[in-house]
């Protein structure tokens, strides 16, 4: 969300003082590319007489990727080069930007068109023979005439000799005989045919077996099989088919689970039967599923009020003299707030820090806890860049330098690593993260950069053993290696590791994370997406979630498991001892339990631990719950909220007591007007004859 509120502000500024005599025109208008083309438009303003008159700067973007969320084509802000790269209409919008106008700001959004060119060719994956019995798996792409793939097309699919192999509803490709058939493929006016080969199916018997047949929900459950011929004999090589049926324990809900990888999940308690199946061949197997039972108590310990402005990210740290400190970032006025946490019930503000800025988006401190770097965006002068700070003593803060160089389009996210802060440009472009040499706080200089390409974002980063963890929206997740050695990279010369792009397209915020009960290597990527936009001044709706992505293998990276709670979005997230502690926008803090073999839907298998609303009726938005950041620190869990400030919560030993679930509390008006304490008082109370 920090993304969309500094570019909005930047957008908003250009949008007053329209000149009602003076238009935009361009060669933009009504055109059409094809993918993979590149142009670069010509815009000029016209005023009422006719004349024609160059502006001194024009600023273009393009609306569906103001925010580089999901696919887009890319555009140069200064030139308006547009890479045609997403199928579609595209409103591009050109601003210009002009002295001599008396200081107004003209825009212009023009319609752009991008147009796949015809296909040529299917690139296809299908097995060349199968058994009797067997549906027959196949995957296709098609090519375009200038040589690019594409995975939206749908195929018409027919047999030669349906009575060998028959194409079912939805193009499904069954083996019922013996024998040989020519499989066409056609679409977009272009026909592939394969032939496939059906043989008598060899498996006369097959076993099932599975690691546990009691677990709990979320548990993962490994699948073995065994197959064997007429003569007994095992046959290898083939792999069976899986699927699952069950029964829920309870009669209201219906029972769910995932099969993937010869693993099984159940997301509800009841008793479930896997099945192995070859053809006719079947064998099966019986688990019982209990629930996961890890739900907790949660507790409010103190707020830290921050009511007149919307808040950003906060860091909690132990300071030099060993108490316990937090500092919060804020929008609208470039202030910085320091705070004593030491009693979580007793939050105290003790300083504060003005810059020039609009926006002080991130905050973090040093690991020795003497130095604190806040970010800036909206700077008056456009300088923007970063503020060094000396926390020392937290309730005397003083400014030691600032850096800006390489920093003007705005510093998005921070950290700081081993005397280095790695710095988001947050709308350069390309996008790029700026490494800052801080050994002398007082004289920060420039040692390296990271860099993407043209039209690419980069929003969050985050850094663990030397490796950098950067979440780029569209572009997924980059693993860049700053001086692990992984790949012989250092904070002068970043290398880049892997990449992992997922289809949502909104890749937000990072955390990687080593399980400790499997050893498992996971890094959590989150969403940020706002279906119906942002709104400073009133509730928002949010979605998206926190994808699961096994790094175990670095160079071939498995989305595994995912956490979403229906029209609650993600924000910032933290993992300590296989827990997750999220900040889920209007969904407040959740706290999941990820230990354990991840598959599936976490949230369906009652992984969630607790959850807290974190708005307050005195908000900046009253009632209005928007968690910005959750951070563990020292068994309690620190939050930060837009419309409330920080707080602190206790995580408790206690499960919730729902044996008086339907006893619902009255209000303390009607408390006080009528005695009842819950529902059913106040029903008898108002049923009562009256008093004589």
């Amino acid at each position: 969300m920090k993304y969309l509120i500094t570019l909005l502000l930047f957008i908003f500024s250009f949008q007053f003082n329209l000149s009602q005599n003076q238009t935009i025109e361009s060669n933009l208008e009504g055109l059409v590319l094809e993918i993979g083309d590149s142009f670069t438009p010509e815009s000029f303003v016209r005023t009422s007489d006719g004349t024609q008159r160059d502006c001194q700067a024009i600023i273009y973007y393009n609306k569906k990727g103001v925010f580089n969320v999901g696919g887009s084509i890319v555009q140069d802000p200064s030139t308006g080069k547009i890479i045609a790269n997403e199928p579609g209409e595209h409103e591009v919008v050109a601003v210009c930007v002009d002295s001599r106008n008396n200081g107004n700001r003209l825009s212009q959004t023009f319609l752009v068109t991008v147009k796949f060119t015809k296909t040529k060719s299917i690139l296809l994956d299908i097995e060349n023979e199968t058994f009797t019995g067997n549906y027959i798996p196949y995957s296709y792409s098609t090519i375009t005439e200038n040589g690019l793939k594409r995975n939206d097309l749908i195929v018409n699919v027919t047999s030669s000799s349906p009575e060998i192999i028959n194409v079912e509803s939805n193009n499904l490709l069954k083996a019922s005989n013996k024998g040989e058939a020519n499989i066409t493929f056609e679409v977009d006016g272009v026909k592939m045919t394969k032939k496939v080969k059906v043989k008598n199916n060899p498996v006369s018997s097959l076993n099932i077996r599975i690691s546990e047949t009691s677990i709990r929900t979320g548990d993962v459950v490994n699948i073995e099989t065994k197959m064997y011929d007429k003569k007994g004999k095992k046959i290898e090589g083939l792999a069976p088919v899986f699927s699952f049926h069950g029964e829920s324990f309870d009669g209201s809900n219906s029972a769910s689970g995932l099969i993937k990888n010869n693993k099984f999940v159940a997301d509800v308690a009841g008793l479930y039967t896997v099945n192995a199946s070859f053809g006719n061949i079947t064998s099966s197997t019986k688990i019982k599923v209990t629930d996961r039972d890890v739900k907790k108590n949660i507790v409010q310990l103190g707020i830290g009020s921050v009511f007149d402005k919307p808040s950003s990210d906060a860091w909690f740290f132990e300071g030099v003299d060993g108490k316990d400190y937090g500092v919060s970032g804020t929008f609208f006025d470039g202030l910085a707030y320091f705070w004593d946490i030491s009693d979580p019930k007793n939050i105290k503000k003790i300083d504060s820090i003005k810059v020039d800025a609009r926006i002080v988006n991130d905050v973090k401190v040093s690991k020795d806890s003497k130095i604190c770097v806040i970010t800036r965006e909206g700077a008056s002068n456009r300088k923007n860049g970063l503020i060094i700070l000396d926390v020392s003593n937290p309730s005397d803060v003083k400014i030691l330098s600032e850096y800006t160089d390489g920093l003007t389009g705005g510093v998005h996210n921070i950290f700081i690593d081993n005397n280095h802060v790695y710095a988001l440009n947050a709308f350069g472009n390309p996008s790029k993260f700026e490494v800052i040499n801080i050994e002398d706080p007082k004289n920060p200089k420039g040692v390296g950069v990271f860099e993407l390409e043209l039209g690419s974002a980069i929003h969050d980063i985050w850094i663990e053993d030397g490796i950098a963890y950067t979440s780029n929206w569209k572009d997924g997740l980059y693993i860049v290696d700053i001086g692990n050695g992984i790949a012989g990279g250092s904070p002068s010369n970043p290398v880049a590791i892997a990449n992992y792009k997922y289809k949502t397209g909104a890749n937000h915020a990072a955390f990687p994370f080593k399980s400790k009960s499997t050893g498992k290597f996971y890094v959590v990527l989150g969403d940020e997406i706002f279906p119906d936009g942002v709104d400073f001044f009133s509730s928002n709706e949010t979605t998206g979630f926190l994808h699961f992505v096994d790094f175990s293998d670095l160079k071939n990276p498995k989305e595994v498991a995912r956490f979403e709670v229906p029209g609650y979005g993600s924000h910032n997230f933290w993992v300590e001892d296989d827990v997750v502690y999220a900040a889920m926008y209007n969904g407040g803090v959740r706290v999941i339990d990820v230990s354990g073999e991840l598959l599936g839907d976490l949230y369906k298998q009652g992984r969630e631990i607790a959850a807290f609303k974190t708005g307050s009726p005195n908000g900046f938005i009253p009632n209005s719950t928007m968690t910005w950041g959750a951070q563990y620190f020292k068994g309690n869990i620190f939050y930060s909220d837009l419309n409330a400030g920080i707080g602190a919560l206790k995580l408790l030993d206690s499960k919730p007591d729902n044996s008086k679930s339907m006893q619902f509390t009255t209000d303390k008006s009607l408390d006080l007007l009528f005695g009842a304490k819950n529902l059913i008082e106040l029903f008898e109370y108002l049923e009562s004859p009256p008093i004589e």
